[in-house]
């Protein structure tokens, strides 16, 4: 029986990861992404992932989308590397929360491959086609899989999952990083900052911000490259005595450009005082 396990076809694996791309897309209100179902178009809408890497053309779209979703959002007209900064940030929280958020689950890190994922412009959505690689723990009932890494301890996954988000987002940083204006340690500081925050809003939507915020320090403890700073999460206390989770992002996310009286919440602009103050401390 185990044997006959161990040959079942990759589509177990693409099923699975389906599953908990649906469960997160169901849990997160802010992660826009639909599963791709067997038999959609889905070649029809947008563009992929690797084709913002190769077509300029698509790059220019994609800086152009999120330029169109700031001037109706906010009606400011953004300065193009602005623009770029915003999408990318989208992109990578995205990306960041999709791995992140199947490790945080179920200790499972899919391998998207940049042509699986596949965005919607006009919508500002992401449409993923499950792939059929992952890196799990030994016990895992898809260890020994074909295109299953088994892995025998939590930090090699957690390696594995530093690993499967760099090897995503590293041609959009080459491709995007001139448009952003952005240099490295910018560009890797954002998406160590989006791949942390997305397992800790998903603790949260969860009602486990604690466990959120231990898992997402044990994912980036420290700079382990190309990352460059860890998750680096400290604690406010309130008037009411109570303690709140807060760190500081390492790559702006450029939303002060846009509304300079409202920098995120996590951004060196906002200090400890206005934190408190915006979660009604």
């Amino acid at each position: 029986m185990s044997v006959a396990l161990k040959t079942l076809p990759s589509s177990a694996v693409t099923h699975t990861l389906g599953d908990v791309y649906r469960r997160l897309a169901d849990v997160c209100e802010g992660l826009t992404v639909r599963v791709a179902e067997p038999g959609d178009e889905v070649t029809q809408v947008g563009f992929t992932a690797a084709e913002l890497v190769s077509d300029p053309e698509a790059l220019d779209a994609f800086v152009d989308a999120e330029a169109a979703r700031i001037q109706n959002r906010y009606d400011v007209a953004a300065r193009r590397d602005v623009a770029a900064s915003r999408a990318l940030h989208d992109y990578a929280w995205t990306v960041g929360l999709l791995m992140g958020g199947a490790w945080y689950l179920e200790r499972r890190v899919p391998r998207i491959r940049p042509e699986d994922l596949r965005l919607d412009l006009d919508a500002g959505a992401y449409v993923i086609t499950p792939g059929t690689e992952l890196a799990c723990l030994a016990g895992d009932p898809f260890a020994g899989f074909p295109g299953v890494l088994t892995l025998s301890q939590e930090e090699p996954l957690r390696a594995a999952l530093r690993m499967a988000v760099a090897d995503h987002m590293r041609p959009l940083l080459a491709a995007i990083g001139p448009v952003a204006r952005r240099r490295a340690r910018a560009l890797w500081g954002m998406v160590g900052d989006d791949l942390v925050s997305g397992i800790w809003y998903l603790g949260r939507m969860l009602g486990q911000e604690g466990a959120a915020v231990r898992a997402a320090t044990e994912v980036l403890p420290i700079a382990v490259p190309p990352y460059p700073d860890g998750a680096d999460f400290r604690y406010l206390v309130g008037e009411d005595s109570r303690r709140h989770a807060t760190r500081t992002r390492t790559g702006c996310c450029m939303f002060y450009a846009i509304r300079p009286a409202e920098a995120c919440a996590t951004c060196p602009r906002t200090c400890d005082a206005e934190r408190l103050r915006r979660l009604g401390s």
